[in-house]
């Protein structure tokens, strides 16, 4: 299935990926991982949760799966300087080239939220997953984010950004959907959980802000939004309100993440 990924790869956008880390993004899968255990990460994006959750379950194997050779060199280029056991491979999660009952562990980042077919892709991971395993899913829920002030271009962006990510093919209210998801796919044994990433501090603020105001303006998005009809004065207008917020003081927000572990 063809999905177009709608954030892309800009400098703007893997700087907000290159921030995650296994602590900050996969906290609710660490306690269930332990040395010796094989690991797919399925959409890896720039490889630093894939390489913290590397080092949880060496010596055994990591595998890092992304959709395209050009997306997984942002991936292998994380670990050139990184003692660790990972094969890198390009593949579709709907079909994916890997035998059955491979791995105890299969983890996807802000996936399902871009692919054609989550109940599908569900399916595949668990396919590849041992009888007995973890199949591990966190993703956001864009219209349960909250912020602080009320900007009405951030209501723009958030409306935008939900009309582009559906016109790719995309859910971008997945977090919400994921249990009912793994049950379709399937799964019967599942936990479902949520967590928030929060920024309200000046560094924080500093940060988010500034990323997504360049973001707006500069990645596959902003492209998309611009081929769309999307004025540059609304573009500009939005970069604009992502700095009023970030200097704000008092700004805040928080961003809603659901999560599932779902048993093989």
């Amino acid at each position: 299935m063809n999905n177009v990924y709608t954030h892309g790869h800009h400098e703007s956008v893997l700087r907000s990926h290159r921030w995650r880390t296994a602590e900050n993004s996969a906290g609710y899968l660490l306690a269930h991982l332990r040395p010796g255990m094989s690991l797919l990460d399925v959409g890896a994006g720039p490889g630093t949760i894939t390489a913290d959750l590397a080092r949880l379950v060496q010596p055994g194997p990591t595998t890092a799966l992304e959709a395209s050779d050009s997306a997984l060199e942002i991936t292998r280029a994380n670990f050139t300087e990184l003692d660790l056991d990972v094969e890198f491979v390009v593949g579709d999660v709907h079909k994916l080239d890997l035998l059955d009952d491979s791995y105890d562990v299969v983890h996807a980042h802000q996936v399902l939220q871009h692919v054609a077919d989550p109940v599908q892709a569900l399916r595949e991971m668990r396919r590849v997953c041992k009888p007995g395993g973890i199949v591990a899913a966190r993703d956001s829920d864009y219209r349960a984010f909250a912020w602080y002030p009320l900007l009405p271009e951030l209501d723009e962006w958030m409306e935008l950004y939900q009309r582009l990510a559906r016109a790719n093919g995309g859910e971008p209210d997945a977090g919400r959907r994921l249990l009912s998801w793994a049950l379709e796919a399937g799964f019967e044994n599942v936990e479902s959980t949520a967590t928030n990433w929060t920024f309200a501090n000046d560094e924080d603020r500093a940060w988010w802000g500034g990323m997504w105001a360049d973001r707006i303006l500069e990645s596959a998005m902003a492209h998309q939004a611009r081929a769309s009809g999307v004025p540059e004065s609304t573009l500009q207008a939005i970069s604009a309100a992502w700095h009023q917020w970030s200097t704000t003081p008092g700004a805040w927000l928080s961003l809603l993440h659901g999560e599932i572990l779902a048993t093989a």
